[in-house]
């Protein structure tokens, strides 16, 4: 795999947040190597090739398909690509470590900051300009939007959906996997489907999308994963960059993550006619102003 083939914004993102996007995709043999590279990287950048091949009990070969999928030429551009993203202060590479059994609330608090923070700031990185750009155009023309997410991704995408419809986008979003399918089979070509799911193998998001990609409908995918069954389904990925902890259940970073990617759509969205979003927001404000306890 060469850099052109990895989806545009993200060829061009940082190494660490480029294999954990496309970590999945290893076979068991890279995956080893990325378990290497991503427990020490600093260590993985003193290494030589042989060296590291031995850590992950793998071939030299390996490796140099790993740096292939990565887009790089070779291993001397691993090691420098590595050297320079260990190059952050110790300080900082230990607060966006995971959270341990001895941490002081202090170090629960820095952790949860760090990652959350450096889950923006990387996702901010790699985001596809191109694509949210056709993802705003997309959405601002379109009859009707349709939003798809379960558990954590069904927050994103509730969060998405009123900030849409305040602005006067006719948009839906359906948590309930049967509800999603057949509102997708009533989508047509002049609507837009956004599928969002941080593993992107999420079964219910996928065949929604897929549903509503059927019957023509513009489909986007939101995901940290830009090899994934969703990304591949869907005409406009836009892609995350969240890093995996112990307590990823409870969806975190990728959470903060998400909603960073929808809150660019939103605003790209709003505009595209801002004069109209700002009297519509203004006017739903109004709306509800008598409910506020004083």
């Amino acid at each position: 795999m060469s850099s052109s083939d990895l989806a545009p914004g993200v060829a061009d993102a940082p190494l660490l947040v480029r294999l954990r996007g496309i970590r999945p995709t290893l076979t068991p043999a890279e995956e080893r190597v990325a378990t290497e590279v991503l427990a020490d990287a600093r260590h993985a950048s003193d290494m030589t090739i042989t060296e590291l091949a031995q850590a992950a009990k793998t071939s030299e070969t390996t490796v140099l398909r790993f740096c292939k999928r990565l887009g790089l030429k070779g291993y001397p551009q691993l090691r420098l690509a590595l050297a320079a993203e260990s190059a952050m202060p110790r300080e900082q590479r230990m607060a966006i470590s995971d959270i341990s059994a001895t941490d002081t609330i202090d170090d629960i608090v820095a952790k949860v900051a760090a990652v959350d923070s450096s889950a923006v700031e990387e996702t901010l990185q790699q985001l596809d300009r191109d694509a949210l750009k056709a993802a705003a155009d997309a959405v601002a023309g379109a009859s009707r939007v349709d939003i798809y997410g379960v558990v954590a991704s069904a927050i994103v995408g509730a969060d998405l959906q009123q900030k849409l419809h305040r602005i006067g986008i006719v948009s839906f979003a359906w948590n309930d996997p049967h509800i999603a399918l057949t509102s997708a089979t009533l989508l047509s070509k002049k609507d837009v489907a956004i599928g969002i799911s941080h593993s992107g193998a999420t079964s219910e998001t996928i065949e929604a999308l897929a549903v509503a990609r059927r019957r023509g409908a513009t489909t986007i995918a939101v995901t940290n994963f830009p090899l994934s069954a969703l990304a591949k389904g869907a005409d406009i990925v836009l892609t995350t960059a969240a890093r995996e902890t112990s307590l990823r259940s409870g969806a975190t970073a990728s959470r903060i993550a998400a909603l960073t990617v929808v809150d660019c759509l939103y605003i790209a969205v709003a505009q595209r006619d801002l004069a109209r979003a700002r009297r519509a927001v203004a006017d739903s404000r109004k709306a509800v102003e008598g409910h506020h306890v004083s």
